[in-house]
């Protein structure tokens, strides 16, 4: 069942986080055509709200909306997945780095904390899982005190989890989970010791053996028509 829109700033909000953990949870697919007035009935909300929040997501690119304010889901892109893991390639590292050179202590409990429930994520995560993942990378952006930086790889964010869902549909197997716990666990370690050349290198290696990576390759091959 929806939450109430009276717990949310605005219905906007509402339908925009509503919404949105659709999409990025897979109930909405990939080139989907949304049936704006079900959806709206679905969320508990009416149609001005709902428009409105996908003009918001058309922002970020998850949502196109055409002249007729017909809407759908974005479609997957080989291109759109290589320019992202190309920027994270670069992004992610300095953040890493500029995060061991400039930690606070708030913010090493922020990341043991985000830390502390995290786990590789499982085929088919749910949305929860997805947050958890978000939470320990953000807790390491928001280390680096750029704000131009933390700004750039959030706004990256949501258009990366759909790429790494796409990767997930194939399990990655038990050994790549438990290197994906090993380079989490490094992170931590190399971002609180202020070791910021090993944090940014550990980074790297996780970003060029990541999901994203992944979705690249399928993309790529044509493993994952029609999306």
């Amino acid at each position: 069942m929806s939450q109430p829109a009276e717990m949310y700033e605005t219905k906007s909000d509402f339908a925009y986080r509503q919404v949105r953990d659709r999409i990025l949870s897979g109930e909405l697919e990939p080139g989907s055509v949304i049936q704006q007035r079900d959806l709206a009935r679905d969320i508990g909300i009416s149609t001005t709200p709902l428009r409105e929040a996908l003009r918001r997501l058309k922002s970020e690119g998850l949502v196109e909306l055409d002249a007729h304010r017909d809407a759908r889901i974005s479609s997957l892109r080989a291109e759109e997945a290589r320019d992202l893991l190309e920027v994270r390639r670069s992004l992610d590292p300095l953040a890493a780095s500029l995060a061991a050179e400039r930690r606070t202590k708030a913010d090493i409990q922020a990341i043991r904390s985000a830390a502390a429930g995290l786990d590789p994520l499982p085929s088919h995560p749910a949305i929860e899982h997805l947050r958890a993942h978000r939470r320990f990378h953000a807790a390491i952006y928001m280390a680096s005190h750029n704000d131009l930086l933390i700004d750039s790889l959030e706004s990256l964010w949501n258009k990366a989890d759909r790429y790494r869902r796409l990767a997930l549909q194939t399990d990655r197997g038990q050994a790549a989970r438990d290197q994906k716990a090993r380079e989490h666990a490094l992170l931590v370690e190399f971002v609180i010791a202020g070791d910021s050349e090993a944090a940014g290198a550990v980074m790297r290696e996780h970003i060029d053996t990541s999901l994203g990576a992944t979705a690249v390759w399928r993309l790529g091959h044509g493993d994952a028509l029609d999306l």
